[in-house]
């Protein structure tokens, strides 16, 4: 029988055997846990936000309201990778809606603090439930995305930064008016976001059981000691750039709107809208700096990440008050337009290791940030607050070291490396 000839071959009826390696992507569970990511760092929003009505109530001074800001903090992301390291061996559906129970109890906890003790044991609560929520809902997120892995980070974190930028909304609507006791309406986002996540899970597990871990028999992945030595390398760069993105993010919406109220003379409320047009264009970068990856390249966005903010980032203290709306609104897209790809890069940097690297990258990295910014405030008490915000206009700089890390076809090369054994 004669093979058909090539230009057979490119006729119309002729059709490339499918690939059956690329699986699809499930938006209604990437939309699914992207909602629940907006309400779980809605809810952890809302432990700053009530924070100046603990203080007034309770006569908090400012280092049992800074160790407040800390305990959830350094709860949330220190725990990200141990949580990680445990779903990466034995992967737990449940564990989602379990985290969310746990956040719950948090926030009822923290409508009816009675003291600051109780305060800190319901915040403690709060940080175990989203270091419990992000690795397992980063592994959804991967799994979801099918081919389009960046698309997919950005879909599931775009839904964590909305969250966080409506601190400022909720002291304005909730807990001024409300008190403590407006706490207890964020129970009821809590209890939505469990009943979203009991359906998230049933697919979860549904996946699992049709797509079991793969375990090759003739050979196993083996790297020498060089690569490793390469890998590492390669991961804590990343955590530092991570690091110093985090680090200036935290010097813009903490520090920056003091400094604008001394320069321009304008009122806190009138601050806070410079920070939410920061937070709000960081959203939309974080939504479309995934898709660009798939399209450029991970590394290629991460650099462009940090060094397309840096010439705006070194203006910024120079400017005037209608300058800086300008550039916040520039900056905070194109800084966060990274926000997703870090993760993914990650992921394929050490495959199968998807909750621990989610871990690292969106818990460690971020406490590493939150320490830096208790640094900044440090420093802007033993100096001048101008001459601070001249050194946080320096940070993205730093991603010079991007050039460190290794290209996506390198990336893609070192996942494929097996030796028989």
């Amino acid at each position: 029988m004669q093979a058909p000839t090539d230009s057979a071959r490119s006729g119309p009826l002729y059709k490339p055997a499918p690939r059956t390696d690329v699986k699809p992507t499930v938006f209604r569970i990437l939309l699914a846990i992207s909602i629940v990511h907006l309400f779980n760092d809605t809810i952890q929003s809302v432990i700053p936000a009530i924070l100046p009505i603990l203080k007034n109530s309770m006569s908090l001074n400012y280092t049992q309201s800074g160790i407040i800001v800390f305990a959830l903090n350094m709860t949330a992301s220190v725990m990200q990778p141990v949580v990680g390291m445990y779903s990466d061996r034995k992967p737990s559906p449940y564990m989602l809606p379990l985290g969310m129970v746990s956040t719950c109890l948090g926030v009822l906890g923290l409508a009816f603090a009675p003291n600051y003790w109780f305060v800190l044991l319901s915040v403690l609560l709060v940080g175990i439930g989203s270091a419990v929520f992000h690795p397992e809902a980063s592994r959804v997120a991967f799994m979801a995305g099918g081919a389009r892995r960046g698309l997919a980070q950005s879909i599931f974190q775009v839904g964590g930064n909305t969250g966080q930028s409506l601190a400022s909304v909720m002291t304005a609507l909730v807990f001024a008016p409300l008190g403590q006791l407006g706490a207890i309406w964020f129970t009821l986002v809590a209890g939505v976001a469990i009943i979203v996540q009991l359906y998230i899970a049933k697919w979860y597990g549904g996946y699992m059981a049709a797509n079991p871990p793969v375990k090759k028999r003739n050979g196993v992945r083996v790297m020498s000691p060089a690569r490793k030595k390469q890998i590492a390398f390669a991961v804590v760069t990343l955590i530092f750039l991570v690091f110093a993105r985090s680090w200036y993010s935290a010097g813009i919406t903490i520090y920056y709107p003091f400094y604008i109220m001394d320069q321009f003379g304008i009122r806190l409320e009138q601050a806070q809208l410079y920070i939410f047009l920061f937070a709000a264009s960081g959203a939309a970068g974080t939504f479309f700096g995934g898709p660009l990856s798939d399209k450029f390249g991970r590394r290629n966005l991460i650099l462009f990440s940090m060094l397309g903010t840096a010439p705006l980032a070194l203006l910024l203290p120079y400017v005037g008050s209608a300058g800086a709306y300008a550039i916040l609104l520039i900056n905070g897209f194109i800084l966060m337009s990274s926000f997703s790809v870090t993760v993914v890069y990650a992921q394929e940097l050490i495959p199968g290791k998807i909750g621990t690297v989610s871990g690292l990258i969106t818990g460690l990295a971020f406490g590493m940030g939150a320490l830096g910014a208790v640094a900044l405030g440090g420093l802007a008490d033993w100096i001048h607050l101008p001459v601070v915000m001249q050194l946080v206009s320096v940070l993205p700089l730093l991603g010079l070291l991007t050039f460190l890390l290794p290209s996506d076809r390198t990336v893609k090369a070192w996942s494929q490396e097996t030796q028989p054994e």
